[in-house]
């Protein structure tokens, strides 16, 4: 396990969650959100639930990516 991304396990499994959330909001579903950003939709799902014994991480563009159509600051994703 990537020791960094480990120390920061409750913020990935909080972000995945708030993308979830936004995604929901919007009505979509993974496939679509998936197909919207250019994404697998099996990322995008392993994304939300950050549960495993494997960390995903988004990168900076994708997360530009779901704001912009989320329709939020970037800074939503990963405020309380």
């Amino acid at each position: 396990m990537d020791r960094n991304k480990e120390e920061f396990r409750e913020e990935f499994r909080l972000l995945g969650l708030r993308i979830a959330y936004y995604r929901r909001k919007l009505g979509l579903t993974q496939d679509e959100l998936a197909d919207q950003l250019g994404c697998s939709w099996s990322f995008l799902s392993q994304l939300e639930a950050n549960n495993g014994k494997r960390i995903h991480a988004p990168s900076l563009l994708l997360l530009f990516r779901m704001a912009k159509l989320f329709d939020i600051p970037v800074t939503k994703l990963f405020e309380d």
